[in-house]
């Protein structure tokens, strides 16, 4: 049965790629349709208010720096929100503001779209803070992450000269995609029981005739962009594990679909501005393929069990049900977690601490790649630099100048195609070693050995991916954790992005080279294998070495 409700899951995305995808191509194709009768008033009073009257097109540099100061200022009012929370309204608990550290992380983490708690949300922020800061910028995140990848399409499938208009694609973003979209979501949760309101906390007598307190709020609210957007950070400390944020299976499966959607349609996205769907298609199968891979790990390591409790004579045959919810059971739990790191999210509905070795193994890799579907863009943009590295290698193996999509990949956009691939693993090891080296770092590891050394590694990994999720055991709450994983959120965010754009626009920039009988074809099975193959001989030995002294080593140790 647990397989049974992971192929319907599987088969629901399969059926919504096709729309959701049309649907976001005719969001940012700017060719006129039905769409801009009900949107365009309204954009057009944003655009007068904002004061965008020229929305033509911008170089890359314009566009990055559209992005970047915008997020900036963004961060900036965040901060300041945190720090002042218990002077501002909306806060009948009487919060307090946020520690420093705390809080330039808390803005780092939600406008990076990385959403890293390292913070209770039911104590540590009114309700004035979760919908000005944390909604707020759970929107604006996403949306940036979803202009830039169109951008970066835009840069290599057009013939024109820009990648666009930012502050355009942004509104459009907001306006026809994830607005319209949480209202649904929002709608269908608190139809299924999850809560929407401002009354404070409830409190409530219990049977033995002492109170207890029940921390409630517009849950609902921020549960539908928290997943729409890939963002992950919980209402409540428990994230959607808590029975208030995901109270049964069918919230369960409305959460995964709404943060794997939008990510599973951007392949089909990509075919139809490159006028060749097949090239979405082989994107979106390399995706899948591997996700079912880590997905399979997950599942059936979590489906053994312990075979460290089973040596002890206790009965395993349920699985490795620690840290999971009964009314979920196994296999939504490894299905929410491959989802949940796979698109980069960070929300989780079981504790990936308490995964078994070779499950924590299968989350850590997807962030470790972060090509599998990945976030509101990051995963189709890395995805694409690997299928570029991929051409560049079969063009030197031939001896043929490497072309995509009928343009020539020549060695500028290999350095910065190289400098993507090697920053990415450069903010996870680095940091990791200096948390080891370092007794700030060292003193938040709750776990000798292995596990202690997957704690940390994941920390970093969901830092860099921009993902969120964490090993709860790490008592990361501390200026340096608080300070060095900004660091890395911020550094895997933007270095990327900007590099990918940089590529984007200098082949926009390039004339186009018409097909010939010597062109290597991206849109077949062949590239296909390629394409997998790449991504695991250069991403994934990337961090063999790391791998093996953690999860790995775990495994090995329980026997």
């Amino acid at each position: 049965m647990g397989i049974v409700q992971i192929l319907l899951v599987l088969a629901m995305l399969a059926l919504l790629v096709k729309p959701i995808g049309t649907y976001v191509y005719h969001v940012f194709s700017n060719e006129k349709n039905g769409q801009d009768r009900i949107f365009g008033p309204f954009e057009k009073l944003i655009f007068r208010l904002i004061g965008l009257k020229n929305r033509g097109g911008m170089t890359w540099k314009q566009y990055a720096l559209g992005f970047l100061l915008t997020n900036i200022v963004l961060t900036a009012v965040g901060y300041v929100i945190l720090r002042l929370q218990k002077y501002l309204p909306f806060n009948p608990s009487g919060i307090g503001g946020m520690e420093e550290t705390l809080s330039l992380n808390t803005a780092i983490s939600f406008m990076t779209n990385t959403n890293l708690q390292h913070y209770s949300g039911e104590s540590g922020v009114s309700y004035f803070s979760q919908m000005a800061v944390m909604t707020m910028m759970m929107f604006t995140s996403a949306a940036t992450g979803f202009s830039v990848a169109i951008a970066f399409i835009r840069g290599i499938t057009s013939k024109g000269k820009t990648l666009g208009n930012f502050f355009e694609d942004f509104v459009k973003a907001h306006t026809r995609v994830f607005l319209p979209a949480a209202i649904l979501v929002t709608l269908l949760l608190v139809a299924l029981q999850v809560p929407l309101t401002l009354n404070p906390t409830l409190i409530v007598q219990t049977l033995e005739g002492s109170t207890q307190s029940i921390a409630m709020g517009p849950v609902a609210a921020l549960e539908s962009i928290k997943h729409l957007g890939t963002n992950g950070g919980g209402f409540f400390g428990a994230n959607s594990a808590h029975p208030f944020e995901n109270p049964n299976p069918l919230t369960n499966v409305v959460e995964m679909l709404s943060m794997w959607a939008l990510p599973a349609s951007l392949p089909y996205v990509f075919g139809r501005f490159a006028r060749n769907r097949k090239q979405g298609w082989v994107v979106f199968g390399a995706m899948m393929t591997l996700f079912v891979a880590f997905l399979s790990l997950i599942y059936f390591s979590e489906l053994r069990g312990n075979p460290a409790i089973a040596a002890m004579g206790i009965d395993a045959s349920q699985g490795s049900m620690e840290g999971k919810e009964v009314r979920f059971g196994i296999a939504q739990s490894a299905l929410f977690s491959a989802v949940t790191t796979a698109a980069t999210t960070g929300t989780v509905n079981n504790m990936h601490d308490t995964l078994t070795p070779l499950g924590g193994l299968g989350t850590l890799g997807q962030m470790m790649l972060n090509v599998v579907f990945g976030g509101k863009g990051v995963g189709l943009i890395n995805m694409l630099m690997y299928a570029m590295l991929g051409v560049f290698l079969c063009g030197l193996m031939v001896g043929r100048t490497p072309e995509f999509l009928g343009r020539k990949i020549e060695p500028r956009e290999m350095k910065l195609i190289a400098v993507a691939i090697l920053a990415h693993p450069f903010i996870i090891l680095v940091p990791t070693a200096i948390a080891f080296l370092t007794d700030a770092g060292s003193g938040a590891i709750t776990n000798p050995g292995s596990h202690g050394i997957t704690q940390v590694l994941y920390e970093y990994a969901s830092s860099a991916a921009n993902n969120g999720s964490g090993f709860e055991g790490l008592a990361d709450n501390t200026p340096f954790w608080n300070m060095t994983t900004g660091l890395v959120m911020l550094l895997g965010r933007y270095v990327s992005m900007i590099a990918m754009l940089a590529v984007a626009g200098s082949l926009v920039r390039k004339p186009w080279v018409p097909e010939t009988i010597g062109t290597f074809r991206t849109d077949n099975k062949l590239f296909y294998g390629i394409l997998i193959g790449t991504v695991l001989i250069i991403g994934a030995l990337t961090f063999l070495p790391a791998v093996v002294l953690g999860p790995i080593a775990e495994h090995l140790k329980l026997g």
